[in-house]
């Protein structure tokens, strides 16, 4: 016998729980049984067909009779648990037509309005900076083919200012409630222009705002449903890269966007750890809209997932927050490189070298 490679086990005193993320199942063992698996892990051989426990790790899979081959992985143990631990959700009563997936869709949806909500978002207080209702005219004609050709990673800014102009187009096509995109149905009518799984809207965006003209230094949130912003806080001394695992070639980015994720708002509606997918999937929707508002306003952009993630939650007054920060995204004026000046300075000398 051979102990299952999918399990890991959980101290959840006064029981270890023993998980099988691949078949989604988990187990409470008492002192006896822990013991037990104990014995096992360290010498599976001693498995004995007459040891009532040892029948009972076999019968739910702890035990296997041959060791099960997977993926060589290349990566640690933690992204392996998560890719193999959201996959083949279990779905007991697929709908066998779309008339039964319609049935039980409204069914799920009438539970979930039926239980708590997740907390309304941060609050938008009184002395909020409301932003104008951008102009979108001047984006109209352009090409969306020139756009995404367009569109590039910038790692050199010189610091000029951005527009509150800019700002306000920018963080009304990323992350605004689209006015222009009315619906009936009150419960879904806050449409952005990204996809948001289950229509959750789940991402928040939290704005570095160091030179942007008509906007104070500072960290602010932005309230999409007044599309305005609020100050939390003055711009702290440390520089940018400090926030972003040391890529201090964008300490001089003029602006940037914190995205968030609101994991109350997937779990209220979505119970299984899939729908952890789906919040770096939105994520990834609503930077692409930034970075491609961006490009056609004739900025250039940026973008990381390597966050400081302790000194970005305390940034933001997310510590301990169902709320977390994922990505950031940036944009300014520059000379377009992909490269900053420095790596670029050293290439070429390890270049020059015989």
């Amino acid at each position: 016998m051979h102990i299952n490679p999918c399990i890991f086990i959980l101290a959840r005193p006064p029981h270890q729980v023993i998980w099988n993320y691949e078949q989604h199942t988990q187990y409470k063992l008492d002192v006896t049984h822990a013991l037990r698996l104990a014995q096992l892990i360290n010498d599976p051989s001693q498995f004995d067909d007459a040891n009532a426990i040892d029948i009972k790790f076999a019968n739910v899979d702890i035990l296997i009779t041959g060791p099960e081959r997977h993926i060589d992985w290349k990566w640690d143990e933690l992204s392996k648990i998560f890719h193999i631990g959201t996959k083949n959700i279990p779905c007991e009563d697929a709908p066998q037509d779309v008339n039964e997936w319609a049935a039980l869709y409204l069914q799920h949806c009438n539970e979930v309005l039926a239980s708590p909500a997740p907390a309304a978002a941060r609050p938008c207080p009184m002395d909020r900076i409301t932003l104008g209702h951008p102009s979108l005219v001047e984006l109209q004609d352009l090409s969306l083919a020139r756009t995404l050709i367009s569109r590039s990673t910038s790692r050199s800014f010189d610091g000029r200012s951005v527009s509150i102009d800019q700002v306000s187009t920018l963080l009304y096509l990323t992350l605004g409630y689209l006015k222009e995109r009315s619906i009936s149905c009150e419960a879904l009518r806050a449409r952005r222009s990204s996809p948001s799984g289950g229509g959750m809207n789940a991402c928040e965006g939290y704005l570095y705002v160091r030179s942007v003209t008509g906007l104070e230094a500072g960290i602010y949130a932005y309230h999409p449903g007044e599309h305005a912003l609020s100050l939390i806080r003055p711009l702290p001394d440390e520089p940018l890269g400090h926030l972003l695992c040391g890529q201090h070639f964008i300490n001089s980015l003029p602006f940037g966007l914190f995205i968030t994720s609101r994991f109350d708002r997937l779990w209220w509606k979505y119970e299984h750890s899939r729908a952890y997918r789906m919040a770096f999937v939105e994520t990834g929707h609503v930077s692409q809209s930034f970075l491609m508002v961006a490009t056609a306003l004739g900025l250039d952009t940026w973008l990381t997932g390597a966050l400081s993630d302790r000194q970005v939650e305390h940034l933001l007054d997310l510590e301990g927050s169902p709320e977390q920060p994922l990505f950031f995204v940036g944009c300014g004026h520059g000379d377009g490189q992909v490269h900053c000046r420095e790596l670029m300075a050293l290439a070429e000398r390890q270049d020059r070298q015989p």
